[in-house]
This record gives structure tokens, sequence and C-alpha cells, in this order.
């Protein structure tokens, strides 16, 4: 199995169900809060980790209350902490979340604080952690400066990138040409390439524009409809798996988190998008992000019960 290093933000979720979402100027009654790690690099490094990923983490946290929240998971996961970096010049990120206990619809305020920080020196710092990597995980929750520093750095060590495009945001084409696998959902899609997914033909046309920026595949999340998988050597719609979803904060999280994990263990691409919609499947049936990553025996049933899906 290859080693995997996921670079990317660590938020405090500050999480609240309430009977439906606000319309400006409303206070509405929540029903549950709950507070606990978040983020989208951090989630998918837990993701990763909890499906058997050999992983390295990087983060950048404040050295306050909120950062101890990020080391204490680590440490109760038994995750590597080697390569997380802390400030006491920026507080740790937060995320304000609510869920509408009715459709599970979340509308999500995120301010990144420390890990929108990271220095150019900390990316090169990672030199030797990459040189002993096979894949590059990563997202656009971190500065920009440093998502370019270390697709860069990976791509002269020949690591395999891929980038998750979230939260959305214009992407240079020299960037794009140095991703292997590109993960945007159909909104990120749209918006990246100007092409609305709303069907399987305008899936592949928006791939297409991906590919010929120089991305070498792509696979664009549906929800409930699957993933929609682009290579050179093919182009297939995965169906998702239907189950009841609870909380749907997380999802794309725990697919990248799995992809990376299959990819890196040698599944091709099509097992490995099954495989990560596994993932995506377990953690849309448990309220939270870190805390509803599935653990590797829990994928492994999922997918045994479920061979015909």
């Amino acid at each position: 199995m290859g080693k995997v290093l996921v670079f990317g933000s660590f938020v405090v979720d500050l999480m609240s169900r309430t009977p439906h979402l606000p319309v400006p100027g409303e206070t509405v009654k929540g029903s549950v809060f709950k507070m606990g790690p978040g983020g989208k690099g951090f989630n998918q490094g837990v993701a990763a980790h909890k499906a058997g990923a050999d992983l390295v983490m990087v983060t950048k946290l404040g050295k306050d209350t909120f950062g101890n929240v990020a080391l204490e998971t680590m440490k109760n996961l038994k995750m590597n902490a080697d390569y997380i970096f802390q400030t006491d010049e920026a507080e740790t990120g937060a995320a304000l979340i609510m869920v509408d206990e009715n459709t599970s619809q979340n509308e999500i305020v995120v301010v990144l604080g420390s890990c929108n920080q990271i220095t150019d020196q900390e990316v090169d710092s990672l030199s030797p952690v990459l040189e002993e990597s096979e894949y590059l995980l990563t997202q656009l929750e971190t500065n920009v400066s440093a998502v370019e520093g270390i697709v860069a750095l990976a791509e002269k060590k020949g690591v395999k990138v891929i980038l998750n495009p979230a939260p959305v945001q214009k992407i240079s084409d020299m960037v794009l040409s140095k991703i292997d696998i590109i993960t945007p959902n159909e909104v990120e899609a749209e918006i990246l390439t100007g092409i609305p997914v709303t069907d399987e033909e305008n899936a592949k046309k928006a791939a297409d524009w991906f590919m010929d920026k120089g991305v070498k595949s792509v696979i664009i999340t549906l929800g409930g409809r699957g993933v929609y998988v682009a290579s050179e050597e093919q182009r297939k719609l995965i169906p998702a798996f239907k189950v009841n979803a609870i909380d749907t904060t997380g999802a794309g999280d725990a697919f990248n988190g799995g992809l990376v994990t299959a990819l890196a263990e040698g599944k091709d691409l099509l097992e490995a998008s099954r495989f990560a919609n596994a993932l995506a499947a377990l953690s849309v049936q448990k309220i939270g992000t870190t805390p509803s990553m599935p653990i590797r025996s829990e994928i492994e049933a999922f997918l045994e019960n479920n061979k015909e899906a």
C-alpha cells in the first residue's frame, strides 16, 4: 500500500440541527448542538485513516482550545501528528453549520484562521515526507498559495495529485495541468466549467473541459445519482447506494478519503469510486463529519451486502 498525504484545513465544527433553516433576520429554535473536529482536509484525512490508509495528515492550527480539539482527536484515533503546524499568530479555524433535520440540507459558514496561513517554508518542509508518498489529496480550503506550492512539489516528486476543488474558486490552468484526478461535485463542476451538469451527457462535456486543461482523470460526484468517472480509457456513471440520509455534511469528504485510500491500495478508478461511494453512503447515515466516518470493517460489510447495487 502506498503512503497518502492529505494536506488541508482543520476547523472546529459548531453544528446545530433545526426544524428549518432560518431566513435572514429569523431566529429558529434548534434541537441539537454538537461541537467537534472538522474542516475538509481533516475530514478527508480521518476518512482515509479510518478506512485503512497509511496516512500523513498536514494542517495548521492556532495554539488555542480549538487547536487542542484536533490534537486530541488525532491522539484518540492514533493518527500521525508529526506534520501538524502551529502558530500563535492566528486562531484555529471554525465552521458554523446549520442542518435542517427534515431535509438533511445544510448551510455552512467557515472561518479558516490559521490553516489559511500556511507558509511557503512550511510547504517546503514537507519535501521528505512527499518523497515517501504515492498520493497527495488536497482541497481549496487553505490559502491558495499553499495549495499551489504543495501541488507543484508533489508533481516534482512524481506523487499523484488528487484535487477536491472545494470550497469552489477559480483554479489556474497551471495548477490544473498538474492534477491527476479532480473530484468536483456537480455544482463545483458547473462553476468551474460553465457547463450545467444536469445529465450524463453534460457530465461528459464538463469532464472533457477539465481534461483539455491537462487533468488526467475526472470524477464528478452527483449526490444521490452517483458519480461520473472519466479517464482516457473509460467513462462511466457509477450509481449511488440507496440509503436513508440523516446528515449529508461531510459526504464529499468521506468520498475523497475513501477514493485516495482505495487508489493507494492499487484499486482502479472504477473500483476506487465504488469503495468511495460506500464510505459516503455510510457517513450520511450518522450525524456529524469526523465522527460519521466509517471504519474499514463497516465499509467491507456494506460492500459485501450491496454487491448487486
